[in-house]
């Protein structure tokens, strides 16, 4: 028997050995999650994936851009998934969507489907992802997802086990970076050393830049800021530590079958449709000027009068009730009060301001604006609409956090500030998880009406 692997899209992966098909972190949207848009360019034909039969499914983590219930809604209901997993909620929303063959992974307990054989291992985040070890015909393949991996696993992964192929999660994506730019102004260009350090550890005969196929709006600055690292960069990076070792690009649809240990072409997936060019390369541009959030905002589709009030009601009461809710943020920056203002752009690059007085966890709504700001947020208000109603993730609501210049007191203490620690960022996403699926499998059942 032989193995075939085949590329889905960005962390999503096919594996065929002896008549049984299981696949990894599928993907079957362009875009996906929300403003991921397939790079190189591929169109999906759903009628033939609709009548797929994969033996199992298996999900890494939940982030809405490795499992979406858009996706498995696509597939067979007898269809067996295995998904790594802390929150037993997201298991509920994959039953409510038909599954009901649905199964918690547990780290380094190895499950045979057919001739494959696959070992979820821990993460450095073990609260969030997994990475798998998947055995078959005798050849050991690594598929880090995108996760960061601790040294512990590493000696567990190096300890006996010779690598035949690894798929590595070769970008270093700047998703906190573009939040404030102007704060950030260094980026690195290589590969983070402990990475090299790593992969030359693991010493694989083979090894696909993975887990990043994917770019912003075609108008997005952010594909200019996004991505520093190239294929060619990785490639030469990786030839520089281990020479012996073959870089594979691997694009959707693609496929590479092992013969005697060997890594051949193989046919690609018929169920994907290359479009365009197919061995573009990433364009990081160190110059590039930051457009202005009223800029960005005028590239979304105005809200309807019920949608803005919503929002608006949201800045007004529903933020104020639920930042009081929260404890009060452990970043030292927030020890002392500080006067937060949050703008908020329409589709015309308009402005809406609210002002906001916080102190530990308490916040007050300020009656009128205020010279003293010590933190500024500013978003599109399509986008806070999208995260308030629609599952949007952080990095796709094109947030600018502190993007101007403070008082010198307030610029020296806020220099070493989390910007995570954001009053809108805590006050949508703490405590907060699955928004994204709830707000697809809501969509799914209105469809289904």
């Amino acid at each position: 028997m032989s193995l075939k692997i085949s590329r889905i899209l960005h962390a999503g992966y096919v594996f065929e050995c002896g008549g049984t098909q299981i696949a990894f972190d599928p993907v079957f949207e362009n875009p996906f999650s929300r403003n991921c848009h397939a790079f190189p360019n591929v169109k999906f034909h759903h009628d033939e994936i609709r009548n797929l039969n994969f033996d199992a499914v298996f999900i890494s983590h939940y982030h809405d851009d490795h499992c979406s219930l858009e996706s498995l809604n696509y597939l067979d209901r007898k269809t067996p998934i295995y998904m790594f997993c802390v929150f037993e909620e997201m298991f509920s929303l994959i039953r409510e969507l038909g599954f009901q063959n649905v199964h918690s992974l547990k780290l380094n307990e190895t499950l045979k489907i057919g001739p494959i054989e696959i070992t979820p291992r821990r993460a450095l985040d073990e609260d969030v992802d997994s990475i798998f070890h998947i055995k078959a015909e005798g050849i050991n393949i690594l598929n880090v997802v995108d996760s960061w991996i601790d040294y512990e696993t590493l000696d567990l992964l190096v300890k006996g086990n010779s690598w035949d192929l690894v798929l590595w999660p070769f970008q270093t994506m700047r998703e906190l970076e573009v939040l404030s730019p102007s704060r950030f102004p260094e980026v690195s260009l290589t590969l983070p050393p402990e990475w090299l350090e790593q992969i030359k550890k693991l010493n694989p005969k083979y090894i696909v830049p993975s887990s990043c196929q994917f770019t912003m709006e075609p108008w997005s600055w952010y594909n200019g800021a996004f991505f520093p690292i190239t294929y060619k960069d990785f490639q030469k990076e990786i030839k520089t530590i281990l020479p012996k070792t073959e870089v594979i690009r691997l694009n959707p649809s693609m496929s590479v079958t092992f013969e005697e240990n060997l890594l051949k072409n193989s046919s690609s997936l018929s169920w994907i449709e290359p479009v365009g060019e197919q061995n573009g390369d990433y364009e990081y541009n160190q110059d590039l000027k930051p457009p202005s959030t009223a800029e960005v905002a005028q590239h979304f589709e105005p809200l309807t009068k019920d949608q803005k009030d919503f929002v608006i009601e949201y800045c007004k009461n529903g933020l104020i009730k639920k930042f009081q809710s929260m404890e009060s943020s452990a970043d030292p920056y927030f020890e002392k009060s500080r006067n937060w203002c949050l703008s908020l752009y329409d589709s015309d690059g308009a402005a809406t301001s609210f002002y906001y007085h916080l102190q530990g966890n308490k916040i007050t709504l300020l009656s009128a604006s205020t010279e003293f700001i010590s933190w500024k947020t500013e978003v599109p208000l399509a986008k806070l609409y999208a995260a308030l109603e629609l599952g949007e993730s952080l990095t796709s609501m094109y947030m600018r956090i502190n993007n101007c210049v403070f008082d010198s007191e307030t610029e020296n203490e806020i220099k070493d500030a989390d910007i995570v620690e954001d009053p809108l960022i805590r006050s949508l996403f703490n405590g907060v998880f699955g928004s994204y699926q709830k707000a697809q499998l809501k969509k799914i059942k209105n469809q289904s009406r």
